[in-house]
């Protein structure tokens, strides 16, 4: 009886655990208000993460998030210590040569951002000025590629949010950044008061590539194509719509 017992017990945790799915380890960089960020208790919540378990939702699978400096992303999923990155990183040429892709996931335009007493006109305007940009992001490439040939001093931060602080101490003078991230995690606070977004909106295509997707190992195709129909059906049920308008005023998927 013990052993019939014993067997029951261990068929039932088997089904169980079945049921519940096999995890999926998701990379995060929580410094990206609204996209990615931890709630007062320490949780990560934000766009990204909604959308994560979204997909983890639609595939039977439990995201389990793991927080990852981002200049360290990739080598990070390269190296196995996670299956997949869900966290506003934009698809471009450098990044494909040594990771995939799923479709894209959202695309929103980056723009310069500057205290309101500096007189902006184009890039030249910024020459001598202190611009702080995330390490490793397509903003650092942009200002690297455009603005320092304009005699902007260009300096890269390990966090997004790192760079507010320094920009709030008066050791930058602004920053380049996601239109929404800079929005919701720096201009309407208190401590953004005084700064302003200039200039056009940036999607420059060899700096931002083609929107935010999910990236992956090269030659993950199975995952790839089970994410990529995940995507594709909470675009189509409503879930995508549901979190978009819990963050955003605009439909953020874009063209």
């Amino acid at each position: 009886m013990k052993k019939f017992l014993v067997a029951f017990a261990i068929s039932s945790l088997s089904i169980t655990v079945l049921a519940q799915g096999k995890e999926l380890k998701v990379a995060i960089d929580p410094t990206y208000e609204p996209f990615t960020f931890k709630t007062a208790d320490g949780k990560p919540t934000g766009f990204d993460v909604d959308i994560a378990n979204a997909v983890c939702e639609h595939i039977k699978r439990k995201c389990v998030f793991v927080e990852q400096v981002w200049d360290s992303m990739i080598p990070g999923l390269q190296a196995k210590k996670y299956d997949t990155i869900i966290s506003s990183m934009s698809i471009t040429e450098d990044r494909l040569k040594v990771v995939d892709f799923t479709d894209k996931y959202y695309n929103t335009p980056s723009k310069i951002v500057v205290k309101k007493d500096i007189k902006f006109t184009d890039e030249s305007s910024l020459k001598g000025k202190k611009i702080g940009v995330l390490k490793g992001s397509t903003q650092e490439k942009y200002a690297n590629g455009e603005l320092k040939k304009a005699g902007v001093v260009v300096t890269p931060y390990e966090a997004q949010d790192q760079v507010y602080l320094d920009i709030k101490s008066g050791r930058l003078d602004g920053t380049v950044a996601d239109v929404l991230e800079v929005t919701g995690g720096f201009l309407s606070k208190p401590e953004g008061k005084d700064y302003v977004l200039v200039g056009p909106e940036l999607f420059i295509p060899k700096y931002f590539g083609s929107g935010a997707g999910f990236a992956l190992r090269k030659g993950d195709t199975a995952l790839k194509t089970e994410l990529n129909g995940a995507i594709k059906a909470i675009r189509s049920n409503g879930t995508y719509k549901k979190i978009n308008d819990k963050y955003f005023k605009m439909d953020v998927y874009g063209k």
